[in-house]
């Protein structure tokens, strides 16, 4: 029962601050579009719009000014640290505009799933496979629409319990040690490896339409064509 109230808990949580990366935050961050568009207006090509927001994106929130205000003026539904909510933040921020970048409908329930996904690094290919979407073509926002809503519940479940600690404790506390950033920030610095990883899978996804992009990592989940019925 606590594992589910924590499941859910998070997905709240993941909910919350997808919902203000799309939207931004005043005098800090603007709507994605309003991003998005400006680096693709102001670059040659969208690969070079991508690669250079987010080399831009790094630099700029490293610095603990930065995370700082983003910590405090987000308003969570959960009781986490606010450096743990800024990392969260900026990684899902950077996902959702490579997204929209590549030409994907950010207000799409599949392509939210799948930047919840890629932020935390579950392989959801397989399932993908066993309900019939093809991966011998570039992915693309067809065949994200074809995603069904049971398929979306069951990644949802795997970003969920992804993000909870498997080391006894079920609370909210220790989603530290579960969220995809090494120690979170450490004296104001940012997590630059782990980021420009993350950044790197959204790139791949939904810049170059790789398929193999879906296999993140292996989570040592078998999905089963029963498990998306």
């Amino acid at each position: 029962m606590e594992e589910k109230k924590s499941y859910q808990e998070i997905l709240h949580l993941l909910d919350k601050l997808y919902e203000q990366s799309l939207k931004g935050l005043p005098k800090i961050s603007p709507p994605i579009e309003v991003m998005a568009n400006d680096y693709l207006q102001h670059n040659p090509n969208i690969e070079s719009a991508a690669k250079k927001f987010i080399n831009n994106q790094v630099l700029k929130c490293t610095t603990s000014g930065f995370l700082t205000n983003v910590g405090g003026l987000i308003t969570l539904p959960v009781a986490i640290p606010a450096n743990i909510s800024s990392v969260l933040y900026v990684q899902m921020r950077m996902i959702s505009c490579l997204a929209y970048m590549g030409g994907y409908d950010v207000g799409c329930d599949q392509v939210q799933t799948l930047i919840y996904a890629c932020l935390a690094g579950i392989s959801v290919d397989q399932l993908l496979k066993n309900i019939g979407i093809q991966f011998g073509t570039k992915f693309t926002m067809a065949l994200v629409k074809k995603i069904p809503r049971a398929a979306l519940v069951k990644i949802n479940q795997r970003v969920g319990f992804r993000f909870i600690t498997k080391a006894g404790s079920t609370g909210i506390i220790n989603i530290s040690k579960a969220v995809p950033v090494i120690g979170g920030i450490v004296g104001g610095s940012f997590d630059l490896i782990e980021t420009k990883v993350i950044a790197q899978r959204a790139y791949n996804l939904f810049i170059k339409g790789n398929c193999e992009a879906l296999s993140f990592a292996d989570d040592g989940i078998e999905y089963t064509v029963a498990d998306v019925e």
